[in-house]
């Protein structure tokens, strides 16, 4: 079943679009989205393709999961967030599990957003968050942004303190994309608790990268701004 995905995928493929999306993805040698390759599919088009197939089998799932064009691996996320929020508490914890256990190809940064707050976040919202702390300390840059990007379930509901903590684990971290998701986090934070964020901004705005500084005062007032930047 998984190639009846595959194909209504290459159906709807630009071949210009996937050649700006090498681009977009940072595909080149070195870059961190090396390798990946693409069919041109519109994201939108992509998440309809998923709603039709809503009730592919897991086992077909994982194997658009494994592919090496990246729509089929977000598609397959698609799919696999749809059957996480329909499946009751057993279901979910198996999709949890191959979630888990699947990281290795939630491998870039779009396809980390689009699935960690609505599967792991989500489930950890009343379970403990240890994986969070592990993940976030792991050499993948993928796992970390997951640590990271989950906590948006939890900022949703009003709870900050694994976002505020996670975010200290990261500030030494050494990749722009984790400085931008540490600091989007921060600046959610801050929307709902200002007092939050700018407690910790006072402990840590001089240690912080630029970038995610940058992000996480976006939504302040501009004298507070120019306070934290200079």
């Amino acid at each position: 079943m998984s190639h009846l995905v595959r194909e209504d995928l290459i159906k709807e493929s630009e071949p210009e679009y996937a050649e700006r999306l090498q681009i977009f993805f940072k595909t080149g040698k070195g870059e961190y989205g090396e390798g990946d390759v693409f069919h041109g599919v519109r994201v939108p088009k992509q998440r309809k393709i998923a709603k039709k197939h809503s009730g592919v089998p897991i086992e077909e799932v994982l194997k658009l999961l494994h592919s090496e064009f990246h729509e089929e691996r977000l598609t397959a996320l698609f799919i696999l967030v749809a059957k996480y929020q329909r499946g009751d508490n057993r279901k979910r914890e198996k999709i949890v599990s191959i979630y888990l256990d699947n990281t290795d190809w939630v491998n870039n940064w779009d396809l980390v957003d689009s699935s960690a707050p609505k599967i792991l976040g989500d489930w950890l919202q009343d379970r403990p968050r240890e994986i969070l702390y592990e993940l976030a300390r792991s050499e993948s840059l993928w796992k970390r942004r997951i640590s990271i990007i989950s906590t948006f379930a939890f900022i949703d509901k009003g709870e900050y303190s694994d976002a505020i903590a996670l975010a200290e684990i990261l500030i030494d971290d050494d990749h722009d994309l984790i400085h931008k998701a540490s600091g989007w986090v921060l600046r959610e934070v801050g929307k709902n608790d200002e007092e939050r964020l700018l407690s910790f901004l006072n402990k840590h705005s001089h240690e912080m990268p630029r970038t995610m500084l940058r992000y996480s005062i976006e939504k302040l007032e501009e004298s507070k701004r120019k306070h934290y930047l200079s």
